[in-house]
């Protein structure tokens, strides 16, 4: 019952969220000169900008095989982009994409994969995730001053507000994973003082989660120490998979026939607006990516293309990973924990 409010309560959140974006992005607008505009878009650059998404959604898939094998158990490779839909479906319409990893391990148990090993793979693909941000983000920051000051003087405070609650967040991961007893000593204190508040009640079955949560990240940070190799792949991979999702605007600038700006900084402009915006509490970002992207992508596109240009760019980006991953996951939903055996295993 309690899960079922939830539910609804992050689908009302997110259809409001969404329709104060549309209106945002179209009140005043002539949507016929609009409609015309996209239609006028080269197809020949879309189609790899919807690949660009696939790609994306399929890269955690190789992560989430790769490091299941390294543990040695088996699971098939389009179960695994099952499980990767069923990740970015839940991110993409829950705040802070909070609803992701969640969901996976559902239905990855549905598969008998251990809680341990399920846990151990999303924690890694999460820090990964996260660091990646962080490393373009002070990249820019650090090497790229002329970069900087050409395009984001417009959105410093956010990009700054950005780096610094993804720096918080992965630091956070990181103590958690490496110093597992002083998070420990702080969350069992933080859990004591909120108790003497009577903010929350004492119950033993809390301090029974918190003492899992804990001999997770001693396994994960196990891990670490003993697979650095593994670790340098996987965040190779995850590299990989962020700047392929960055792409889809280059595609989407090209389409228009435009080819005054690179590759290279139409792809770090993307990744600007991923940095500034991925820690913030809104379903994918909505609202305050479009309000980036106007403010950003103005001087790339011009005033007569870029609201058609944010449009194609959200909605292939955005848009077309949560179809595509909505279909998915409703296939996980039905073809997910059919007929397989418990499997036992144990981390290495």
């Amino acid at each position: 019952m309690k899960n079922r409010k939830k539910i609804i309560g992050n689908g009302i959140f997110l259809i409001l969220v969404f329709a104060l974006t549309m209106y945002g992005v179209f009140h005043g607008e002539d949507l016929g000169q609009i409609k015309d505009t996209i239609q006028r878009a080269n197809i020949w650059y879309l189609l790899p900008a919807v690949i660009c998404v696939v790609v994306f959604i399929w890269g955690e898939s190789v992560i989430i095989h790769y490091l299941m094998k390294i543990l040695q158990f088996k699971m098939k490779r389009w179960k695994c982009f099952l499980i990767s839909s069923v990740g970015f479906f839940f991110s993409c319409i829950t705040p802070s994409a909070s609803g992701g990893q969640p969901m996976q391990m559902v239905y990855m148990k549905k598969e008998k994969i251990p809680l341990p090993i399920s846990s151990l793979v999303l924690m890694i693909v999460t820090i990964t995730y996260k660091m990646v941000l962080v490393l373009v983000g002070l990249f820019l920051l650090f090497f790229q001053h002329g970069f900087v000051k050409k395009y984001l003087h417009g959105i410093m405070p956010v990009f700054y507000l950005g780096i610094i609650l993804n720096v918080v967040c992965v630091a956070v991961l990181l103590l958690l994973v490496f110093h597992p007893l002083l998070m420990n000593k702080i969350m069992t204190k933080g859990y004591g003082f909120l108790v003497k508040l009577h903010l929350m009640k004492n119950k033993p079955s809390r301090m029974k989660k918190l003492d899992d949560s804990m001999e997770l990240y001693c396994e994960t940070a196990s891990f670490f120490k003993s697979h650095i190799g593994v670790m340098i792949i996987v965040f190779l991979l995850t590299l990989f998979q962020r700047i392929i999702l960055f792409m889809v605007t280059y595609f989407v600038y090209r389409s228009f026939g435009l080819a005054r700006y690179g590759i290279y900084d139409l792809t770090m402009l993307q990744a600007v607006i991923a940095v500034a915006v991925d820690m913030l509490p809104l379903p994918g970002g909505m609202g305050i990516s479009e309000k980036l992207f106007s403010i950003i992508f103005a001087p790339v596109f011009g005033s007569v293309l870029l609201l058609p240009g944010m449009i194609l760019s959200r909605g292939l980006s955005y848009y077309t990973e949560l179809l595509v991953s909505a279909v998915m996951t409703m296939a996980a939903h039905l073809i997910l924990g059919r007929g397989r055996q418990s499997v036992q295993t144990k981390i290495q």
